[in-house]
């Protein structure tokens, strides 16, 4: 399957689906007080992908209107990877996509994200990672394996899928903060130094900042025989005078996820 079209997969929760259209729901702590939001013109960023054969180009593209307080709006720009991997992030900072037989992610900081020898490198500080992982190869374990620890209403899924010598893990990381919008949605809260969801088979690793993100289980992986599934984990680790865009950017990330699988 295209990782370009996993953007347009279907989100099954219809609870989930439209409190994140409307907002609904606060996030890490947000205020439920009504903030003023209008549409905001984000400026547009393409961002080159290294493939298993070739470097893809970065995507042309235009400002985005996005339904965002002022402030905000005025320090995000949207990100698209040529794999087709879109996010708000902090405006001047470099991207990077990369894809292979296991999916897709996008890589962002306010440094150079480059490839050595010892894998990537300029993500140790302040940075973001959005991992779009398939289910149709070597992917299928890392579903799995997040699937057992977030999305308990899938766990015969998970098991069906493990076919590794070592054992399934099972429940959520011990430190993370998980808050649910809905069986396939879930938010998630990893703190410093700790090993958790945000820095699941990622390049981030640990540091002194925690990281915030969502997890979203793209495909009812039993709703057909020969469904692949797919999941988008998105990780956030800011230092405190960023902090402050984190939940713009989680709503905005799920909301694109939902509002593409009806276009």
């Amino acid at each position: 399957m295209d990782v370009r079209l996993t953007w347009r997969l279907f989100i099954s929760t219809t609870a989930a689906v439209a409190a994140l259209l409307c907002g609904c729901a606060p996030v890490y702590g947000q205020s439920t007080a009504t903030r003023s939001v209008t549409a905001i013109s984000i400026p547009f960023v393409g961002c080159p992908s290294f493939g298993q054969t070739q470097v893809l180009e970065a995507p042309k593209g235009t400002s985005e209107s996005v339904a965002i307080g002022a402030q905000d709006g005025m320090a995000l720009a949207y990100y698209k990877s040529a794999d087709g991997i879109g996010v708000l992030a902090p405006r001047g900072w470099y991207c990077q996509g990369v894809s292979g037989s296991g999916g897709a992610a996008l890589f962002l900081g306010p440094k150079p994200v480059v490839h050595a020898s010892s894998g990537w490198e300029g993500l140790g500080g302040a940075a973001m990672e959005v991992n779009d992982i398939s289910g149709e190869n070597s992917g299928r374990y890392e579903i799995a394996e997040l699937v057992a620890r977030v999305f308990p209403a899938y766990q015969s899924f998970a098991r069906r899928v493990w076919d590794l010598d070592s054992p399934l893990p099972s429940g959520p990381y011990p430190k993370d903060t998980l808050t649910y919008r809905g069986k396939t949605v879930v938010d998630y809260r990893t703190p410093a130094q700790t090993e958790g969801l945000g820095n699941f088979h990622s390049w981030l690793g640990k540091n002194d900042l925690p990281i915030a993100g969502a997890a979203i289980l793209l495909m009812e992986p039993t709703h057909h025989v020969g469904d692949v599934p797919h999941l988008v984990l998105l990780s956030v680790r800011f230092p405190p005078d960023l902090s402050r865009l984190t939940p713009a950017i989680v709503r905005y990330f799920k909301r694109e996820a939902v509002v593409a699988t009806r276009k």
